[in-house]
């Protein structure tokens, strides 16, 4: 390779692309959803009243989440196996499901979360 070769083929370097297996962002490994993660989600669902949940698609930081919503604005989020797989959940178990993306994080949990803060918990 030429010295002016280097110049020619533009100024950022060629990344090769990851292996299809491996779920990586960035410097890290991101961890896929297990079957523990499923039986939290269920027992969320099962524990509380007036659940509703928010789909978060996949980010440079993490994978596919379920955030579970109930009406006083306790809350949970799970990986899960895709955005297919969380919809169908909230649908078997009567759970409205929503585009996180779309239409954002509802209010009772940032009220909640102010709450939590305020109690020093």
């Amino acid at each position: 390779m030429g010295l002016l070769d280097r110049f020619r083929r533009g100024s950022r370097p060629r990344m090769r692309r990851p292996a299809k297996d491996a779920a990586r962002t960035g410097s890290t490994t991101v961890r896929a959803s297990n079957r523990a993660d499923e039986q939290y989600l269920h027992g969320f669902v099962e524990e509380r009243r007036g659940v509703e949940g928010f789909v978060e698609p996949r980010t440079a930081v993490s994978d596919v989440t379920l955030l579970l919503v109930a009406h006083d604005g306790e809350w949970t989020r799970r990986r899960v196996p895709s955005v297919e797989w969380a919809h169908k959940f909230c649908n078997s178990h009567q759970v409205p499901s929503y585009d996180a993306a779309v239409v954002g994080i509802p209010q009772r949990m940032r009220d909640y979360i102010r709450r939590q803060k305020q109690r020093g918990i």
